[in-house]
């Protein structure tokens, strides 16, 4: 699979851009792509939220830990 880019235009607070080039420390463009892959990624994270306490794990902490 290629991955395409697409250009498009949005409307941002001038604000909110300034702080989350502040935050990231990185221009505009790679600003909104760094916030919409912590929102693509949010979804994942909540499902592996859900999953706590529930996945039986085959080895141990401390066998893991040994197997360094």
């Amino acid at each position: 699979m290629v991955a395409t880019a697409r250009k498009i235009t949005v409307e941002i607070p001038d604000t909110l851009l300034q702080k989350a080039q502040q935050a990231s420390g990185t221009g505009i463009t790679q600003t909104v792509r760094a916030g919409l892959e912590l929102l693509a990624a949010s979804r994942a994270y909540k499902r592996l939220r859900q999953l706590r306490g529930k996945v039986q794990f085959s080895r141990t902490l401390a066998e893991l830990k040994a197997d360094r």
